[in-house]
């Protein structure tokens, strides 16, 4: 089912019976307000948080000048959706709520059509303000007003993206040629509609209605019912600032996340990289997106690193209201160095080659031992595929067992694998160790375990997303990061997490037993920030 609408629960195999113990329902809300998913959890523990996915009206011609009205009557409509929500998520006790970036005016814009969309934003470290409540204090705030009336009306707070402009002198060396700065903004509001922060998108994707702000946003703020959040937007998630360093320099525990992504398999689907970011960092993921399937343009969801409840559609053209009760205090994977239990066959064959040392079986009689070289992987095929646009080196993953390894540059990807079936399905190791300059300039290092789209080599890399093949495997690489993100993808856009993730003699690994269904994909993405 790749393209039909879910909300999942899913946790890791060592904890089953931990952080969560979830029912989920879905209700139907009827035009334009989707439906809905409330996963239950111990209330002293959690908090109930909201996402919604936007099918947003957009400006039939964004290219268009338009009036300040015109525009407004646009964006009311779109507001008028959001309060909808907002009621409904208030309803079911909903403590906070995030919508999309772009969801309120659209995207394709000029700098100077989008001029009408945008609000003035007053900066509130500077200004403390309520727009409800004090709604003649500053011109040209009217989509600010509604949603700080939406926060009071739900009593909750609430997280949306708007276009804002800033006025700026010609003293200003930074200042623009048309004497204003224009900022893609994410905005925070108390339950008491006062406006908290905002913060400024810094890693623009094709955005020439937008500036770049001067300096980087770092923005956090303070909850009573779960601490400190912090806040970047779509393309932010692949760069160290801010979101990294949100995490790093600021004790965030969650993130909100308003996004216009648009999906790309089989390594950049928008659900895939909002489950890793939660997984690689252990903290709370809250991602909206806009809903246009036309454009590719789907995936929200409530991310754990251990549990995740999300929404993808490619074919329901309505949006849909995602709520969930989340742990205050997120609880990571087991990591290498502090796992525990008894060791399985699997993991210690991995250790042992990981050593160096022959793997060595003992039964009852003797003792056999099976040395890494024994396995067939240099006979295998070396070959090349475009994955992303990338220029992957790759090996065929065949037979029910083996033990791969594939290099580029400095970077070598192994696997040691086993199937209990064989599916009619080509799957491929790939490696890439190197500068992504397709849609962005970004130093990637990446071992990928991938289903092809058909059964010729030039096939893998394709986007598919639906796979039969299950695995029990070990994929691990000699990464020169620590920030490495673990993708993972099965049959029908569905996620799921590894058993164990770590570093192991200078390698990281990823370990996964026990699929559900088929695997689409299976990878490591690390980031070299200061390569870029």
């Amino acid at each position: 089912m790749p393209s039909r609408f879910m909300v999942c629960i899913m946790s890791g195999a060592r904890s089953k019976l931990a952080l969560f113990l979830c029912g989920c329902y879905v209700v139907a809300l009827g035009a334009h307000t989707g439906e809905e998913c409330v996963a239950k959890h111990h209330e002293a523990e959690s908090y109930v948080a909201a996402v919604y996915e936007h099918p947003s009206i957009l400006s039939p011609n964004p290219l268009a000048l338009t009036s300040r009205q015109q525009a407004l009557e646009l964006m009311n409509q779109n507001l008028d959706i959001y309060e909808q929500q907002v009621m409904t998520a208030a309803q079911k006790g909903v403590q906070i709520i995030v919508f999309p970036e772009d969801g309120i005016h659209g995207f394709n814009f000029t700098r100077t059509s989008i001029y009408p969309f945008l609000d003035f934003m007053p900066s509130p470290q500077v200004v403390r303000w309520n727009p409800c409540l004090e709604p003649h204090r500053f011109n040209d705030t009217e989509v600010l007003q509604r949603l700080s009336c939406m926060a009071i009306k739900g009593d909750m707070f609430l997280v949306a993206n708007l276009g804002t402009k800033q006025p700026c002198h010609i003293s200003d060396p930074g200042c623009p040629n048309d004497g204003r700065y224009q900022f893609n903004t994410d905005v925070v509001f108390s339950n008491n509609g006062t406006l908290v922060d905002r913060y400024r998108k810094h890693n623009l994707y094709f955005e020439a209605a937008f500036d770049v702000p001067l300096k980087v946003d770092h923005t956090t703020f303070d909850t009573p019912f779960a601490g400190r959040f912090g806040v970047f937007t779509c393309f932010d998630i692949l760069f160290f600032n801010p979101a990294v360093r949100l995490l790093r320099d600021y004790e965030v525990k969650h993130v909100v996340y308003p996004t216009a992504w648009m999906n790309q398999l089989p390594l950049l689907a928008a659900i895939e990289i909002q489950k890793a970011f939660a997984v690689a960092f252990g903290v709370n993921v809250l991602a909206a997106n806009v809903h246009h399937p036309v454009l590719g343009m789907t995936g929200s969801g409530i991310h754990t690193p251990l549990k995740s409840f999300w929404y993808h559609d490619m074919e329901n053209p309505n949006g849909r209201l995602i709520i969930a009760q989340v742990a205050k205090n997120p609880v990571g994977l087991i990591d290498a160095e502090n796992a525990t239990g008894e060791m399985d066959l699997s993991h210690s064959k991995f250790l042992k080659i990981l050593s160096g040392d022959p793997y060595c079986e003992k039964d009852a009689q003797e003792v056999h031992c099976d040395e890494a070289t024994k396995w067939n992987r240099n006979a295998l095929p070396t070959f090349h595929s475009e994955m992303m646009y990338d220029n992957f080196t790759l090996v065929p993953v065949w037979g029910k067992e083996g033990y791969l390894h594939v290099c580029s540059n400095g970077l070598c990807c192994y696997l040691l694998y086993e199937r209990p079936t064989l599916s009619e399905e080509l799957y491929a190791l790939g490696v890439f160790d190197g500068l992504h300059t397709v849609h962005g300039t970004y130093y990637i290092q990446v071992c990928a375990l991938v289903r092809c789209g058909g059964l010729g080599f030039d096939t893998c890399g394709q986007e598919i997303t639906e796979a039969t093949g299950i695995f029990e495997f070990h994929l691990w690489g000699n990464f020169s990061t620590s920030y490495i993100f673990p993708l993972f993808l099965t049959s029908g856009m569905t996620l799921d997490v590894p058993d164990q993730l770590g570093w192991e003699n200078d390698h990281y690994f990823l370990r996964k037993s026990g699929l559900s269904s088929g695997l689409v994909t299976a990878a490591l993405y690390g980031r070299l920030y200061e390569r870029d």
